[in-house]
């Protein structure tokens, strides 16, 4: 099995754990900083389900077996590009959270939101692994 590969999706799944925990408690309010108004839902609701969401997905990353490893890491990345609205609603609107008090900053972390997507797929992919019979 390739370490790097393991390393990086039980990075990533811990990563999903810890930011779905911090969506329930205690950054519960810089994430709804971070809702668009257009979203239909409460802002804390949105917050409440896309942190259960973000646990499900770090969970299912951490300890899915072999075979659906590869599903779930595509499941993240297409999590991560439901979520990426948000992050550019957060520039559009000039929103501070999470250290990102600037236009600069702001815009920076939208370059971040395809490496999530790569990573997510990347760390999980099949490639090069034997399937198991």
């Amino acid at each position: 099995m390739n370490t790097s590969k393991t390393l990086g999706r039980l990075a990533l799944g811990s990563f999903l754990v810890t930011a779905g925990i911090a969506h329930l408690t205690f950054k519960r309010k810089a994430f709804k900083a971070q809702v668009p108004n257009w979203v239909p839902l409460d802002k804390d609701d949105t917050v409440v389900y896309s942190g259960y969401a973000e646990i499900a997905l770090g969970t299912g990353l951490l300890v899915a077996p072999k075979k659906y490893r590869a599903s779930m890491g595509k499941i993240a990345g297409l999590f991560f590009a439901a979520v990426f609205p948000g992050n550019i609603a957060q520039y559009v609107n000039r929103k501070n959270s999470f250290g990102l008090n600037t236009d600069e900053k702001r815009l920076a972390r939208l370059f971040f939101q395809p490496f999530l997507i790569w990573w997510a797929v990347r760390a999980t992919s099949n490639d090069g692994l034997q399937k198991d019979k």
